[in-house]
């Protein structure tokens, strides 16, 4: 089992594309310096316009691709627009530039050792389990040895994105709230169906998505023995742990609840840690 970081650095990124792919979803590429380290699957990166002075604080994105071209460090990100700045993010164009500090947090633990690779995605946590799939398990799936499906959930079929990093790498299932794709329902309902005959010694749940589903997923974990990691949100100021302004409350080995940084300790951690306070303001 891996998982690594390398030392974080601020560069000023080119935008070489920034394109729609679902409604108030996009997928934004950068041109970084060749100098940026490469990130980990689940870690992520701060950005921010400098030429705007407002929003004041950059906004974390996780990383949903990376390669090197050119001497060049190519880093591709989605977001969805939920407030200013997302929305003014959806606005640039090429040539654009942003400042990039990153890579940063603690991403997935890596298993090559695993059989069954099992991935749970709402919304944009896509992004973080397809960087995950690619660059951790690409290799073991393409040999036969690790069985992976991917579970994508969203409201409704439009919001579904990613789904083309995905399939053509795993066994890909849908789920709908209003059923126009896949299963009617929650994404963890269709986990639910499938999680009888794994074998937990060589199973790996992997989760990304809003705190309903972690939570949903959480408790669907707790009744077996699959190791389970989760990536989660909060709101973050800096990015490095110096403001605690992203501290989550997490369950030690006595019961007992402690405080640990999304920025530093995660954004991944392993989904039996987190204390039900995380949840309590859903």
């Amino acid at each position: 089992m891996k998982t690594s970081r390398e030392h974080p650095s601020m560069v000023d990124g080119e935008v070489i594309g920034n394109v729609e792919v679902s409604p108030n979803h996009f997928r934004l590429t950068l041109r970084l310096p060749g100098t940026f380290s490469t990130p980990s699957p689940g870690q992520f990166v701060m950005i921010r316009d400098l030429e705007r002075r407002e929003p004041l604080l950059p906004r974390p994105l996780s990383v949903y691709g990376f390669h090197r071209e050119g001497g060049y460090a190519i880093l591709v990100l989605l977001y969805r627009v939920a407030g200013l700045g997302t929305s003014l993010f959806s606005r640039l164009r090429s040539k654009a530039f942003l400042n990039v500090l990153g890579p940063l947090g603690r991403g997935f633990s890596v298993d090559c050792d695993v059989r069954r690779v099992i991935l749970v995605a709402g919304g944009v946590g896509v992004a973080p389990l397809t960087f995950l799939l690619r660059e951790g398990y690409s290799q073991t799936n393409a040999s036969g040895k690790t069985q992976t499906t991917a579970y994508v959930g969203a409201r409704t079929a439009e919001l579904l994105t990613g789904l083309d990093r995905l399939e053509s790498f795993c066994d890909l299932r849908i789920a709908t709230n209003d059923g126009s794709a896949g299963h009617q329902g929650l994404v963890t309902d269709l986990v639910r169906s499938d999680l009888n005959g794994c074998n937990p010694e060589e199973t790996f749940i992997y989760g990304c998505g809003p705190a309903a589903m972690i939570r949903s997923l959480g408790l669907l974990v707790r009744k077996t023995a699959i190791r389970c990691e989760v990536s989660i949100e909060e709101r973050m100021a800096c990015g490095i742990g110096a403001c605690l302004g992203c501290a989550v409350a997490i369950t030690d080995g006595k019961g007992l609840s402690d405080y640990q940084r999304v920025c530093k300790e995660g954004p991944v951690f392993n989904i039996l840690d987190i204390s039900p306070v995380f949840f309590s303001n859903e």
